[in-house]
């Protein structure tokens, strides 16, 4: 019984949460508005809702036994009721304490509703003020309300928590809010009735599946049947062949005259046969194929209908954005108004929850960056406060474009470009060639700041970056316009869903390869004539602007083929992202279909321009691309001195193809991607399941170098590191062991064992593994040490 009121308890907590959450966030979004316009004729409706919130929040607090929420909420409800009759009026203060103490709920909300050491001296304190503002006399109280900058009626050095910024408050709020968001979607009931009746319509081609297997059974048995004909048949085919010999060599009579029937009847009958087979297949093929396009068609609805489950309002994950906005802004000294429009417009939950960090990068940057003093605004002729608005909307390709547009200062494209020349990211030829577009794109670039000073808000030069790196991680783009004294306006496109995407396939060092088509701007067919050199790198024109030449297999460090070399024409892809774009040559595009990623797996985590793997239609696994990390790799000072040495890079891959490595590993994920890294490097790769297997390919077969997991089934990394030390066939074998154990008594466990190597996994990159082989294989593994 006491298990049973457990898991009841368990499932009312987690419903109080998201419904305390909710409530919340519409009082604190109340308060705001309510503080932006007291004596607009909405005041009293908005007044009354958060009274309507306090209490339905007093309510349910009390159904779960938590009672410190509940007096909170007994105090707030005491001070909404004296505004909603006039008896108290609203004063900034006012609302900063009441904003202050539903930052305090929402701590015990994401807590067990029980106090902290800090809340217990804090919560009492905050709940005596609220009574003491209900003592004073009204004219006391107003004349508050011309004093919006005046201090918060609570200490905020009352604890070391509270003495956080309020916008640093915010933020952690909102990463609070999430972590229970995350946990839980709400959706419409017509959305699963939807569903439902897809799934009810299922049921007709599962039935017309099991006719086809029905009917194939019978084909089956027909071939059976004909197989049986064709054996009894040929026993007396042998007889007329033996006979007819006979009587023609010994010029005898014929005796296998009463054979002939059966031979000259299994002949009428088998076109017979053979017409009847044609025509069931004919008819299971056409059944089969619509059998394909009705679930194909049925599958789609329901993937959408069901990624639809996962759409949400875009203002969902910006309730955040007017408190966070408004604390900063106070914080500097500024007026702020903040303006959402399009809110209604539905996103991926996991886009949304992706980009709620770098939309709060944003707003920091438009308010430190962007928006000025109110004195500063009214010398420009500007209103005294700055307005930033966020917008959402359905582009024409189908995408979410979000606009951030602030009417501050604008970007300096002067320090702009002294910062990003200071930093080496372009060379003073190459700025002076950049246009606009591209000078505002130096603003993502990593370490870039236009701010004078290092502060706790900006100054990094980091911010931009961050914002970038994360859009285009989520398949987006990003574009920053601005206007000195008129503002910044940043454009972000992202994608609706996430989930299945298209990809380009293509060839290249032999290997297959999926680019994701949003990164794909065309593809070309390139005449060797039309490829041109400037400044040791092999341009191209591309609507008429020179675009930088290089090989997708000299970037993935794989070895060309030969008959790249000498091809006359060559193809290519175009790719492009705030990084600019870059033709990449390439073996061969196979086409484009229609692809479902998955990200890698430890310890292959973190592998050098691949975002992930997917499996194609042949039912090949397959690596998808990372542009931009493809872009970075591209325009790396490296990268230009890739170009000529191409035979020599072959020349080099033939030597190492030479040698043959042996891959331990149980994971199939692990196993198959390891097996891909060394072949790309030119090695012949065989693969075992555990030790056991491992070592009986040692056995039977000759290898320069054996890679292996620890933990295994059947036989450990460890016992057959120490079976191929013991093996006098084996003694300088060089073994490098990649594994999750990264303790001190596992790597000495390692060094006993006889390991040469000992990579953890955490730390995995594929350069430092394939230099580790390059190593140990030179020195054949005699004097290595882990």
């Amino acid at each position: 019984m006491t298990s049973k009121n457990d898991a009841l308890l368990e499932r009312l907590l987690a419903m109080f949460r998201v419904e305390a959450d909710a409530h919340l966030q519409a009082m604190s979004s109340g308060l705001l508005a309510l503080e932006e316009k007291p004596l607009d004729t909405r005041g009293a409706d908005i007044i009354e809702a958060i009274l309507r919130g306090a209490h339905s929040l007093k309510g349910a607090a009390r159904a779960v036994n938590f009672t410190q929420i509940e007096a909170v909420c007994r105090s707030l409800e005491n001070v909404f009721s004296a505004l909603k009759d006039k008896s108290l009026a609203i004063s900034s203060p006012l609302i900063d304490l009441l904003l202050q103490t539903i930052d305090a709920l929402s701590g015990l909300v994401a807590g067990d509703g029980s106090m902290s050491g800090t809340q217990k001296s804090l919560l009492p304190k905050m709940m005596r003020q609220l009574d003491d503002i209900l003592k004073r006399p009204l004219h006391e109280l107003a004349s508050h309300t011309e004093a919006p900058q005046a201090a918060p009626l609570l200490p905020l050095a009352a604890s070391d928590e509270s003495t956080e910024s309020g916008s640093n408050m915010a933020a952690q709020r909102a990463a609070s809010a999430a972590s229970h968001a995350s946990a839980t979607i709400r959706v419409p009931i017509a959305k699963l009735e939807a569903i439902l009746r897809q799934v009810e319509e299922l049921l007709l081609p599962r039935l017309g599946v099991g006719q086809r297997a029905k009917e194939l059974s019978e084909v089956s048995a027909a071939l059976a049947t004909w197989k049986k004909q064709r054996l009894q048949i040929q026993s007396a085919m042998r007889i007329v062949d033996r006979e007819l010999t006979f009587s023609l060599k010994d010029n005898r009579t014929f005796r296998g005259k009463h054979e002939l029937p059966k031979l000259l009847k299994y002949l009428d009958t088998e076109p017979l046969h053979m017409k009847a087979l044609e025509s069931q297949l004919a008819r299971l093929q056409r059944a089969a194929e619509q059998d394909h396009r009705t679930l194909a068609g049925m599958t789609d609805y329901l993937l959408q209908d069901v990624k639809e489950m996962q759409l949400l309002p875009f203002s969902t994950f910006l309730d955040i954005l007017p408190r966070f906005s408004r604390d900063l802004a106070r914080e500097q000294g500024k007026s702020l108004e903040l303006v959402i429009r399009g809110g209604e417009m539905e996103i991926d939950r996991h886009i949304l929850e992706e980009m709620r960090d770098p939309l709060i990068h944003l707003v920091r940057n438009c308010i430190d960056h962007g928006i000025e003093q109110s004195a500063a605004r009214l010398a420009k002729g500007k209103p005294s406060y700055g307005k930033i608005t966020f917008s959402c909307s359905r582009s024409d390709s189908g995408t979410a474009e979000i606009l951030v547009t602030d009417d501050g200062a604008g970007i300096n494209v002067a320090m702009v470009k002294a910062a990003a020349r200071k930093l080496g990211v372009v060379s003073p030829e190459e700025m002076e060639q950049l246009g606009e577009v591209e000078l505002m794109a130096l603003a993502f670039q990593s370490g870039v700041t236009t701010s004078p000073i290092v502060t706790d808000i900006s100054g990094r030069g980091l911010g931009l970056a961050i914002v970038r790196e994360k859009v285009e991680g989520l398949g987006g783009s990003i574009v920053v316009t601005s206007n000195a004294d008129t503002g910044t306006v940043f454009r972000i496109l992202l994608p609706l869903t996430l989930a299945n995407t298209r990809g380009v396939l293509v060839h290249a060092g032999g290997q297959l390869f999926v680019i994701p088509s949003n990164s794909v701007e065309r593809v070309l067919l390139i005449a060797n004539s039309e490829i041109q050199t400037m400044e040791n790198r092999e341009t191209i024109l591309v609507d008429e602007q020179p675009l930088s030449l290089v090989w997708l297999s000299d970037i993935l460090e794989l070895r060309p083929r030969v008959a790249e070399v000498d091809a006359r024409t060559t193809p290519a892809v175009v790719l492009g992202s705030g990084l600019g774009r870059i033709v990449f040559l390439v073996e061969e595009i196979l086409g484009e279909q229609e692809i479902l990623i998955k990200g890698l797996v430890r310890p292959l985590t973190r592998v050098r321009n691949v975002t992930g793997v997917c499996v194609v239609g042949t039912g090949l696994l397959a690596p998808v691309l990372d542009v931009p990390d493809l872009l970075k790799s591209a325009v790396s000072p490296s990268a230009a001195v890739r170009v000529p040495t191409r035979r020599l890079s072959a020349e080099k891959h033939e030597t190492s193809s030479e040698q043959s490595i042996l891959v331990v590993e149980d994971s199939i994920t692990a196993r198959t991607l390891l097996k891909h890294i060394l072949e790309s490097a030119g090695y012949r790769v065989t693969t075992a399941v555990d030790g056991v297997d491992g070592y009986t390919a040692l056995k039977t077969g000759a290898f320069d170098l054996v890679v292996s997991d620890v933990e295994m089934p059947r036989m450990d990394g460890f016992a057959l590191t120490t079976k191929i030390r013991a093996d006098k066939q084996l003694p300088g074998l060089p073994v490098v062991l990649v594994t999750a154990l990264d303790s001190q008594n596992h790597r000495e466990r390692g060094i006993e064992a006889g390991a040469n190597a000992y990579i953890v996994k955490s730390n995995f990159d594929q350069s430092n593994l394939l230099e580790v082989i390059r190593r140990l294989i030179s020195l054949g593994g005699i004097s290595s040490s882990p």
